[in-house]
């Protein structure tokens, strides 16, 4: 029987020594192929198993170059989590300095960009080389709070030999994802870490906590910025005749006149002032605002003709479908639920019930609703090349699927039956 994270923690608190014991040997076994006293968790398993095929070596602390003080500074600037820095520090600074803690936060590449907290635990983190630029990827350093999390989306903690590297050993840490509440992007990830002899049961919960205030916060900012562009936006409106949207620099609506309103326009990433040609409303005239864009359909919209779409889950954080057509192409990242939506419809061509897709997603034919729900969100930016009655490509995309090379990297988020299914198989064919 696998033992629990709350099993590990409390052991922990009694003894740290026989828990790290345990855990060793759990470890040693494991990677030599033999019979473990208990089996690893199921989410710390999976991860060396992810490591062992990608040929991370357990016995030696290979580091990736850290990036530059000018690179660490360009994506300090450009990352979400910026603003949301105050929250991580009163949330979980104050008491990691009193527990010998420190605080950690990534970029959803797995580079370090932040790092705070207890002096000593800080100096003992430079001797594992975690420090500002670092590459905390799982595919770089193993299991890990900072690179395991970022894969699973899901909030972990690696205590002492959980880690796949055995330098890690004498270390505890725990992450949680940060994802942008408008998309479900993975935009980073938080972690608390110190020497494993400061493990205490609450961290895990006490990290997701502070985590979902980071995005509670983050979807408030959107929210005001979304409210001050409208009030710019909704004097020019009134005075427009047809079709036009007021939009964010990443199309989130702030206004719209003369037609239906939609959450989220796709916009190509080369949007700029002049003419183009957007998915959802045909040809457009695109004019600057202050934090967004005026855009100005055309009284015909001209019908899409797409050539080719390519969904790309070929990557184990980042997936993206892209969209070529005779005026262009434009790519929009994917949250992890659209993800397996659409290549769960990449594979079946033939197209998909809600029903069908309900039991692919969660197992369930029942739950048509969240089925429904999502895919409304997909038709969002993906509509004109999606047909319904079953859900499907329209027949005239031609449709690619990029893929990884071994079908356990497939997604390895998801617990969808019909992603898992694929897994099982590890076969393509």
């Amino acid at each position: 029987m696998a033992y629990s994270a709350r099993e590990v923690t409390r052991l922990a608190a009694l003894d740290v020594g026989q828990a790290a014991r345990l855990l060793s040997e759990v470890r040693s076994a494991t990677l030599a192929g033999q019979r473990a006293p208990v089996p690893p968790r199921p989410v710390i398993e999976a991860s060396w198993g992810r490591m062992m095929r990608r040929g991370v070596d357990p016995d030696h602390d290979v580091r990736a170059d850290p990036l530059g003080r000018d690179e660490i500074e360009r994506r300090r600037q450009d990352s979400p989590l910026r603003q949301v820095l105050p929250v991580l520090r009163e949330g979980l600074l104050s008491v990691a300095d009193v527990a010998h803690h420190i605080m950690v936060v990534s970029d959803a590449d797995g580079r370090i960009l932040w790092r705070e907290g207890s002096a000593p635990v800080l100096r003992k983190a430079d001797g594992l080389g975690f420090e500002p630029g670092a590459d905390w990827g799982e595919e770089v350093v193993g299991t890990n709070g900072v690179g395991t999390p970022a894969v699973t989306r899901r909030p972990v903690q690696v205590f002492a030999s959980e880690h796949f590297v055995r330098s890690h050993a004498s270390w505890t840490c725990t992450g949680a994802p940060v994802t942008d509440p408008r998309d479900g992007r993975l935009i980073g990830v938080v972690d608390v870490s110190g020497p494993l002899e400061t493990m205490h049961p609450a961290t895990l919960a006490w990290v997701e906590s502070v985590a979902r205030l980071a995005e509670a916060r983050l979807r408030e900012t959107h929210l005001n910025a979304l409210e001050r562009l409208r009030a710019v936006a909704a004097p020019l409106l009134a005075r427009l005749g047809g079709r036009a949207v007021a939009v964010d620099k990443d199309g989130w609506t702030a206004a719209v006149t003369g037609m239906p309103y939609t959450g989220r326009v796709a916009l190509p990433a080369s949007l700029g002032p002049g003419r183009c040609l957007l998915p959802a409303l045909g040809p457009c005239t695109v004019e600057p605002l202050p934090g967004g864009w005026l855009i100005r359909a055309a009284d015909a919209p001209a019908p899409a003709q797409v050539t080719r779409i390519v969904l790309d889950v070929s990557q184990p954080r980042r997936w993206s479908v892209t969209v070529f057509g005779d005026t262009g192409s434009w790519t929009h990242e994917l949250s992890p639920r659209h993800a397996e939506l659409l290549y769960l419809l990449a594979l079946h061509r033939e197209g998909r019930t809600a029903g069908a897709l309900a039991s692919d997603l969660f197992g369930d034919p029942a739950r048509t609703v969240t089925v429904r729900a999502e895919m409304s969100r997909v038709r969002r930016y993906l509509g004109a090349f999606l047909e319904h009655r079953p859900y499907r490509f329209r027949e005239s995309a031609e449709v690619d699927l990029l893929i990884p090379d071994d079908p356990n990297d497939l997604l390895p988020h998801s617990t969808a039956p019909g992603v898992v299914r694929v897994r099982r198989t590890r076969t393509w064919g």
